[in-house]
């Protein structure tokens, strides 16, 4: 089986982190258009490895779009459900900034992060209007082997 490897991190290690992490959530948002947009979508994309959230008009168009590793998660952190909320805090601040009121949310995936992702959107104040799961499932799978003649 092997040792098991504990790690000790004192205290300025972690100070130094969560001011990382911090300064990940405070960087800038760049809006494209100066019209106000009043609904839009948000999708939630959530894997084994990363969440990858993005905001988009009525139409489609990406208004902003972040992931865990560029809020400031690296390795197997990337793929937690504390990631994906922090990714969703930023998502939710863009679209305060850009002035969206109601969004509807399109999940995919079947990672650690769908459910808090979601969860901080509707607490940070967002009008959540729908929430629809559009994981893609397989209806029959590959084609079958062909039966073997002896």
């Amino acid at each position: 089986m092997g040792k098991k490897h504990v790690t000790e991190s004192n205290q300025e290690e972690t100070i130094k982190e969560s001011e990382k992490i911090e300064a990940g959530l405070k960087k800038e948002v760049k809006v494209k258009s100066t019209v106000r947009i009043l609904e839009g979508r948000v999708y939630v994309s959530s894997s084994y490895n990363n969440t990858i959230i993005t905001l988009t008009d009525g139409k489609g168009n990406v208004l902003s779009s972040k992931s865990a590793g560029a809020v400031g998660f690296k390795g197997t952190k990337k793929s937690t459900s504390f990631a994906a909320s922090r990714v969703s805090e930023t998502i939710a601040n863009a679209a305060k900034k850009i002035g969206i009121e109601k969004i509807e949310v399109f999940i995919k995936g079947i990672g650690a992060g769908r459910e808090s992702a979601v969860r901080t959107l509707v607490n940070q104040g967002l009008n959540v209007v729908s929430i629809k799961d559009v994981t893609p499932i397989p209806h029959n799978g590959v084609r079958q082997k062909k039966v073997r003649r002896v």
